[in-house]
C-alpha cells in the first residue's frame, strides 16, 4: 500500500484510535468512567446507585477484577470505584491511581450505599446508563456504542449534555475501509515509524501484564501453566 494512498493514512488513524491504554477490562472501566462523571455532576456522595447495562456488558463485567479495588468484581464494584476514586479526565485510566485509603473507602461505600443492577434493553451491543441518587437530587450519565462515548448527562432532569450516538462517527475514522486484502497489504508495506509509538506502548503494557501474571495467581493461570 502506497504511503500517499488515502487508505494508508486511514489505517494508521484506526490503529491510533483503537489501541488506547485502559486500566483493566474495558467494560468495568467504562462503568467506573460513567460513574465518576455522574459523581462529579451530583457533587455529593450518593445513597443509591442504579446501573443499567446491555447484556454484553453484564456478561463481561460479571467475573473480572476491577483494578485497584482489593480484587473486587462486578458492576457495583466498578461503579463504586469510579464514584469514590475516579478521575474522569483520564477516561479509560479513570481508576489507575487509587491509594490504599480510597480502596478501603470503596469497600465501605459498597456496604453502606444501595446498589441496583438492571438489564438495559437497547439496540446497541454496548449501552450503559448510571444514575446516582442523593436525598432529593439525582444525576444520570449514559455511554453508548464505544467505551467513552458519553451521549447523555443529566442532573435533576435538566439536560447538561445530549448527543446522538451516531455523532461519534464524525470524529472517528471510517472503518468500512477495512478488508482482509488491504489489511494484509498495509501490514506488509507500512512504514514502522508511522506506528512505532502506538505499538511500543502496546508492547510495554502487555509485557508488564505478562510479567505480573507470571509472578502472581490470576484467574485460571492459563498463561503460567503454558509457560
Amino acid at each position: 500500500m502506497n504511503r500517499n494512498d488515502m487508505r494508508y493514512s486511514q489505517y494508521v488513524s484506526i490503529l491510533k484510535e483503537e489501541l488506547v491504554p485502559a486500566m483493566g477490562c474495558t467494560e468495568p472501566i467504562a462503568i467506573a468512567y460513567g460513574a465518576s462523571i455522574a459523581a462529579g455532576v451530583l457533587e455529593q456522595l450518593p445513597q443509591k446507585v442504579l446501573i443499567e447495562a446491555s447484556g454484553s456488558i453484564i456478561k463481561n463485567v460479571k467475573s473480572v477484577i476491577v483494578p485497584n479495588t482489593h480484587h473486587l468484581k462486578g458492576m457495583s464494584a466498578a461503579a463504586a470505584s469510579g464514584i469514590i476514586a475516579g478521575d474522569p479526565s483520564r477516561k479509560l485510566e479513570v481508576i489507575s491511581d487509587v491509594c490504599e485509603e480510597k480502596k478501603c473507602q470503596i469497600e465501605q461505600f459498597l456496604n453502606t450505599a444501595v446498589f441496583e443492577e438492571k438489564f438495559l434493553d437497547s439496540d446497541s451491543v454496548f449501552d450503559l446508563r448510571i444514575t446516582l441518587y442523593a436525598n432529593e437530587h439525582h444525576a444520570c450519565v449514559q455511554i453508548k456504542d464505544t467505551h467513552t462515548n458519553v451521549i447523555l448527562i443529566e442532573k435533576d432532569g435538566e439536560v447538561i449534555l445530549h448527543k446522538d450516538s451516531e455523532s461519534k462517527q464524525s470524529v472517528r475514522t471510517d472503518h468500512t475501509v477495512l478488508n482482509m486484502k488491504d489489511i494484509y497489504d498495509f501490514i506488509d508495506t507500512c512504514d514502522i515509524q508511522d506506528i512505532r509509538d502506538v505499538l511500543m506502548s502496546q508492547i510495554r503494557c502487555n509485557y508488564a501484564i505478562a510479567e505480573e501474571g507470571m509472578r502472581h495467581d490470576y484467574g485460571a493461570n492459563i498463561g503460567k501453566v503454558l509457560m
